[in-house]
Order: structure tokens, then sequence, then C-alpha cells
């Protein structure tokens, strides 16, 4: 036992070799080249930072959900940015990124995920985040706890070892199937004010339709209403208020009562 211990101390005395993985889906050298410098001019240095990247610039040899497990699977930094090769980060840097993850740290040790722009409920859309016009869009109170996030820039905890879906596919709404991937781990997920400038405000082609009404469906059917049979022991699984009733001890007595009796009769 002790041997085993030690091998999995000196595993996690050396997890991390960087403090940064950055990466990116590329199509465009030229405008990644210009993002990395941007990390680089702002504190990203090579000794604290891993850039990856998933070449798309002959063909789209990568979606963006497989890109991005590949990406978590192979990161090596602490912290883990999936960001788009259209943002500068000229605003905020190295420094203001890590004093957001401090404050996330003290604010909510289980948090998984975290970016500058998402969505705390129905109508309730929150950015920090700059475009080449100079506009800067700075609306919520941040720290801010959220239900899905923009993909321009994401930031994940690696020790979450978190994941997208292997069942969806594309280059839209991966933001959003990652914070439900996180709380279904045990994970939340935040807007952080980290200001950068994005130089594209998202497109919603009918892929961005088509993946949506896919990541729907995915999570109705996870969702559903159903009873769970184990070897030890059965259980019933609902949101619902009467869902939860019908799932009690006493409504099961009736249901295995009803079934042995459509049994005898036949």
């Amino acid at each position: 036992m002790s041997s085993i211990l030690n091998i999995a101390n000196s595993i996690k005395a050396s997890e991390y070799i960087f403090e940064f993985s950055i990466c990116t889906l590329v199509t465009r050298k030229k405008e990644y080249n210009e993002m990395l410098q941007s990390f680089l001019d702002k504190g990203f240095s090579d000794s604290l930072c891993e850039f990856l990247y998933a070449d798309n610039t002959e063909k789209n040899q990568f979606h963006a959900f497989s890109a991005i497990n590949l990406f978590l699977k192979k990161a090596k930094g602490k912290y883990i940015i999936i960001c788009h090769q259209d943002i500068v980060i000229n605003k905020d840097g190295f420094n203001e990124l890590k004093n957001c993850i401090n404050q996330l740290d003290y604010l909510d040790a289980n948090w998984g995920v975290c970016g500058n722009a998402g969505a705390a409920g129905p109508n309730h859309i929150v950015y920090y985040i700059s475009y080449p016009d100079g506009t800067f869009m700075n609306k919520g109170k941040f720290p801010l706890k959220v239900t899905g996030l923009d993909e321009n820039f994401l930031l994940v905890k690696n020790s979450a070892n978190l994941k997208v879906s292997n069942n969806l596919n594309g280059f839209h709404l991966y933001g959003t199937d990652l914070v439900l991937q996180a709380e279904l781990n045990g994970y939340s997920s935040y807007v952080i004010p980290f200001n950068l400038t994005h130089k594209s405000r998202g497109n919603r082609d009918a892929d961005f339709f088509r993946i949506r009404k896919e990541l729907i469906e995915k999570y109705d059917y996870f969702f559903r209403t159903r009873w769970v049979q184990t070897n030890s022991t059965v259980f019933h699984l609902s949101g619902s208020f009467l869902g939860k009733l019908s799932g009690n001890g006493l409504f099961l007595f009736f249901v295995r009562m009803f079934n042995g009796l459509k049994k005898r009769r036949k």
C-alpha cells in the first residue's frame, strides 16, 4: 500500500508542467499568429504556457467537440484556455487572469469552468469583453455563476477532468455543453472580469440550429424521468414535484402490487 501512495504522490507533485495550456482550432494561420503574439506580449510566456492547436487550415480535420476533448486530454497546464483564433489579448493579461482565478478559488472551490461572457438565466446575458470598434461590453457583477458560456474564451480547471460530449459535433454550443458536463460532475461555471478583444460577434448559421436541436434532444433524453434498477436497490429520478412524488416508496409498493395482479390474471 505504501508504494501505491508514494506513486500517487509523485504523480500529483509533477502533474502540471505549465500554468496555462492555450488551445485553439486554427483555420487562418496569420490570425492565429497574431493571437499567439498577443498572449506572449501580455505575460503568457513560453516558460509558463504551452500553445496547442488543431490544424484545420487545409480542411476540417477536427470539429470543435473532438478537438476540445483532445485538448483536455493532452494539456499539461494547470488551467486550460480554449479560445477562438480571432481574439487579441490586448486589454487584461497574465496577472489579471491569475487574480480572477484567485477570486474564484476563494469564492467557490468547486468551480470548473469560466469565461468572459455567458448567461446566468433566461434573458440574463452577461459579458466583459471588447470589440475592434472600441466598444467595451460590461454587464454583470463578477464573478457571476452562469448556466452557459460563450466560446470565444473558455478556461477549464485541469484537475476537474472534464470533457465535452462524444455524441455531439460541430462548431457551436460546446461552451454550453461543457458547462452542463461540469455541473453533472459537481463543478460550477462563472463569467469573470477578464477583458480581451474579440473580432467577431458570432454567427448563428444553419449548423448552429442543428447542434442546438441535437443538444436539446440529448439532454432531454438524459434528464428524462425514469426508474433506475441496480443489483441492490431501485430508485426513481425526476426533477419535477409530481415525478418525485411518484418515486416514493409507497407509490413503488402500489406499482409492484398492480404488476403482480396483472401477472396473476394472465
